[in-house]
């Protein structure tokens, strides 16, 4: 237990400087804003509410039961790992690079099988994208995300390492939900960046299930799922879901896909529903 707190303690001190930056972009959703209601410009702000409730909803839920449930389960692997690398400038470049790879797979699955997507479709529900889109959050998504991370804890990464490398491929995706930063040229080929993750965004054909890295767009390029902006982006899912409440948009997908397993004719195609692409049936 005491090498677990010294563990929490490592991982705690990281986070620390993770939150100032995460900080700084909040403040700068905030006061885009602010410049939009003085500007006249038009906004939904009921959506931009919502999307900071359900910001407020993983703040607490993060802080508290899920990072005690990630932090123990990579603790637990890191017991059982089948090698041990030691901690230094060039395995924490190593450490990033991996876990992004890992994001970018975890990412990709959870548009891939419809059981993930009823947590992830949460942050693609939005049909706006401005910062305050990278609040909107599954409430329960932490509960399964962890899972992608052990392989990094079973090839011997130091737990904290990693734990800290998961939390910079995350924290640098604050900044790249808007429209106010164009295209950056040779940039958006190799960072993710405004453009790329407008394109992710986007429900637009050829638009669908593109561009899922984290940081970079490496992978992207390497396993064809790269997608350059072309036309205008439109936000939001295939069926958009017409509400503002937090508690429905978190639950909407998970109603939709029971009430299909529902009306399906056999067990197979029950779990089919749930294992199988979203629109699954009419593919």
């Amino acid at each position: 237990m005491e090498l677990l707190e010294l563990r929490f303690a490592g991982v705690e001190h990281w986070m620390d400087k993770i939150d100032m930056f995460n900080g700084i972009i909040i403040s700068f959703a905030f006061i885009g804003i602010a410049y939009d209601f003085f500007s006249k410009k038009q906004r939904g702000y009921k959506e931009t509410g919502a999307n900071i409730l359900i910001g407020i909803g993983n703040l607490i839920l993060g802080a508290t039961i899920f990072s005690i449930l990630f932090l123990v389960t990579l603790y637990m692997a890191e017991q059982v790992a089948f090698w041990e690398i030691p901690v230094n400038g060039y395995t924490w470049i190593l450490a990033i690079l991996v876990a992004d790879l890992s994001y970018y797979w975890m990412h990709r699955i959870e548009h891939k099988v419809r059981v993930l997507w009823a947590f992830h479709s949460v942050h693609h529900s939005s049909q706006e994208f401005d910062l305050t889109t990278g609040l909107r959050l599954a409430w329960f998504e932490g509960l399964i995300e962890w899972i992608f991370f052990v392989p990094m804890i079973l090839i011997g990464f130091d737990m904290v390492q990693a734990i800290v490398s998961i939390l910079v491929v995350i924290a640098y995706q604050t900044w790249i939900h808007t429209e106010n930063i164009g295209k950056l040229g040779f940039l958006d080929h190799i960072f993710n960046t405004p453009s790329v993750h407008r394109v992710h965004h986007g429900s637009n054909p050829q638009y669908i299930d593109k561009n899922f890295g984290g940081i970079l767009m490496l992978w992207d390029k390497l396993f064809g799922t790269y997608q350059k902006e072309e036309e205008k982006v439109i936000y939001g899912l295939m069926q958009n879901i017409e509400t503002k409440n937090p508690i429905s948009i978190n639950f909407y997908e998970w109603k939709a896909m029971f009430k299909e397993m529902g009306k399906a004719d056999t067990f197979a195609d029950k779990i089919r529903f749930m294992l199988k692409p979203p629109g699954w049936k009419e593919s």
